[in-house]
């Protein structure tokens, strides 16, 4: 059994009113949103497409974060400029230094 009301033609044309504003508003969200996420796709590709910076001449002081610790006293040491990119370790108590894990600050 179906109950069936009779509305005013009044109160039908504001749903159906209704009911176009919000698939007209989805359709605009979409669009947006779509243009949002093809804008964003495109600026990641733009920088992913630049290319890397030079490396300094030889004998220029490079920025490095490298910690060392001595495996005989404990003793650590924390580079943060080298002549090389991979500099060699330094040495404590004779003994060549360990480099240990970098940390993320």
């Amino acid at each position: 059994m179906t109950l069936a009301v009779a509305l005013p033609g009044d109160v039908c044309g504001v749903i159906v009113l209704a009911g176009a504003l919000t698939t007209a508003f989805k359709t605009v969200a979409a669009v947006l949103a779509g243009l949002l996420i093809l804008w964003l796709g495109i600026a990641a590709l733009r920088i992913l497409s630049q290319p890397q910076p030079e490396p300094p001449p030889p004998g220029e002081l490079r920025k490095v974060r490298l910690t060392y610790r001595c495996t005989l006293c404990g003793a650590e040491v924390r580079m943060t400029i080298a002549p090389a990119e991979d500099p060699e370790p330094p040495r404590h108590c004779g003994e060549e230094m360990s480099i240990l894990a970098p940390i993320e600050d």
